[in-house]
């Protein structure tokens, strides 16, 4: 198919646009821009800029890597674990072994932690949650066995 004025133009300015990012010397360019002024086809303009892109290249392929491997860069700091949260994790799970006296500890342990956490941004709140959790766990339990008792001391009397 025989090749427009525009069709050149194009071409031309894709060789212009090689040429300027550094992709031509300029004899070559030079060169190409006589043969794309005298190509009468489209095979022949598609020739002369075959090899160049004819468009925006996406920029990540030419971003610049880091020189170090980001599996060798010092790890991110994070925030540390906030105290009370271990310790209310702590007094829930030691609620069965001490009969239910650190039920008390673990809940205000954890109601504190979760409200340090919430205000400082440290890490812990599973924790607060589970000690939480674990601490009224052991509360119910002393609960139920103190109805128990008053029901059985009310019918044996």
């Amino acid at each position: 198919m025989r090749a427009s004025h525009a069709d050149r133009e194009r071409a031309v300015d894709v060789l212009k646009a090689g040429f300027a990012e550094g992709r031509l010397p300029q004899e070559e360019y030079e060169q190409r821009i006589g043969r794309a002024y005298q190509a009468l086809t489209h095979a022949e303009l598609q020739m002369l800029v075959a090899d160049l892109p004819q468009g925006p290249v996406p920029q990540s392929q030419f971003a610049p890597r880091p020189a170090v491997p980001p599996a060798f860069l010092p790890a991110q700091q994070l925030p540390p674990t906030n105290g009370s949260a271990t310790g209310a994790l702590i007094c829930g799970v030691l609620t069965p072994v001490t009969w239910g006296l650190t039920s008390i500890p673990a809940v205000i342990l954890g109601h504190k932690a979760r409200a340090e956490i919430r205000r400082t941004g440290e890490r812990g709140d599973g924790q607060a949650v589970a000690g939480l959790v674990l601490g009224w766990l052991g509360l119910s339990g002393w609960l139920l066995f103190l109805i128990l008792m008053v029901m059985v001391g009310v019918t044996h009397v």
